[in-house]
């Protein structure tokens, strides 16, 4: 084990000293501020009892002490497991010792804290030498972008030469990164099975869907499936939808059902399939998922989602329904959402198209079709309309991968 002193008028320089002498791997033991800057203690091939009795022998201040590391006697404990009389205690791995637990953590702390401090230095320096850069980036961050978006966009208009122009730029760029799906649903029918978390409007959903293609072909070629017996009137929602639009509804509680039904309605040139609500961390959701593929005639599936949900969720709800192969989203409750940069950047991370979106409970007025454009326009609508609450500090946390040199 090899441990150094380090000297540096500031934290970075600090760190980088660490990095070029000790390289990546190299483990910070303890920092403090000491006349004219900081010194940090550093180890390479880290060994806790090494490092105890290396600080018990004198050094000089910056002299790289070389320490072998501890191997545990094989032999003596191999010829005490062979007693009658002793049995060997019980084995504890080194890593899982409490002392070396506890520094383990103080350490991750310490470097959290260099981090973090790092993570300020870069966006004051950011403001001073790129004053229009920074203020860009708080700007897309108040849209509730994911950072790395953020980064990304600003990277991409990174020779404008006025603030506003690099806005709308990036607005530009942001609206083509969102993919959208083309109007197929209501044009080539099928079967269409609206899948998504509890509670997001799939039955809501499937009633402004059904109006529109009654509204374009007739009530004739329509027909409702209702699979959700979980929810308390949900079968009884959907039936008064039914009977407004005078189109036949069915229900499903199985796979031979669902089938058996889907196989009686092959007449129709649409078939809207409600379900229902499953939460992304069910255990069960594959398998109840597949219920919906087992079939003879094939089931598209459309992921619904709200606007309102945080974007780890919908990232979540992403992944855990992509077992159904979703060719398109529905994004709901639009209205309701105080920011869409989480859905934005939850679809453009999953790289799933949007459809549609829904601003309100009219049937069928408020669901349109999906343009990237209108999208966006509304984001940057609402966030010119609500106080994101970042400050400077926040902003550095968030953006802790922009190098403000990288701008410069």
């Amino acid at each position: 084990m090899k441990i150094k002193r380090f000297f540096a008028t500031d934290i970075r320089q600090a760190l980088r000293q660490v990095r070029d002498v000790l390289g990546p791997e190299a483990v910070i033991l303890s920092n403090k501020n000491v006349d004219g800057g900081i010194e940090l203690v550093a180890a390479m091939d880290y060994d806790e009892q090494a490092y105890i009795a290396a600080q018990n022998s004198p050094k000089s201040p910056d002299e790289v002490v070389a320490v072998p590391c501890h191997k545990p006697l094989q032999q003596p404990i191999a010829a005490m497991a062979d007693s009658p009389l002793v049995k060997p205690a019980p084995k504890v791995e080194w890593s899982q010792e409490p002392a070396l637990t506890e520094m383990r953590q103080e350490m991750k702390a310490l470097r959290r804290m260099m981090e973090n401090q790092l993570c300020e230095l870069t966006w004051q320096e950011m403001g001073a030498r790129r004053p229009q850069t920074q203020e860009l980036l708080r700007r897309l961050m108040g849209l509730g972008l994911s950072p790395d978006i953020c980064r990304r966009l600003v990277d991409r208009v990174e020779g404008a030469q006025h603030l506003d122009q690099g806005w709308r730029k990036a607005l530009h760029f942001l609206a083509g990164d969102l993919p959208v799906a083309d109007d197929s649903l209501l044009e080539q029918g099928g079967v269409i099975a609206l899948v998504g978390p509890t509670g997001v409007g799939k039955t809501t959903s499937v009633a402004k869907l059904a109006a529109r293609f009654v509204l374009c072909h007739g009530h004739r070629h329509l027909a409702l499936v209702s699979t959700d017996g979980y929810r308390i009137g949900a079968q009884e929602q959907l039936n008064t939808y039914a009977r407004i639009l005078d189109v036949p509804v069915r229900t499903a509680s199985s796979a031979d059902e669902l089938n058996a039904t889907l196989n009686a309605l092959a007449d129709k040139r649409l078939v809207l399939v409600d379900t229902a609500g499953m939460s992304q961390r069910d255990t069960q959701l594959s398998e109840r998922l597949a219920v919906l593929q087992s079939g003879s005639r094939r089931v598209r599936s459309y992921l619904t989602l709200s606007a309102t949900t945080q974007r780890c969720a919908l990232e979540q709800a992403v992944k855990a329904f992509g077992a159904t192969n979703p060719e398109a989203c529905i994004l709901t409750k639009v209205d309701e959402a105080a920011s869409l940069g989480d859905a934005i950047s939850a679809l453009v991370h999953g790289g799933l198209p949007l459809a549609f979106f829904t601003d309100g409970q009219k049937v069928p007025e408020d669901i349109h079709l999906a343009r990237s454009h209108t999208l966006v326009s509304r984001a940057a609508s609402l966030g010119t309309q609500t106080d994101a609450g970042y400050n400077d500090e926040c902003l550095a946390l968030a953006l802790g991968g922009v190098r403000a040199d990288a701008h410069g």
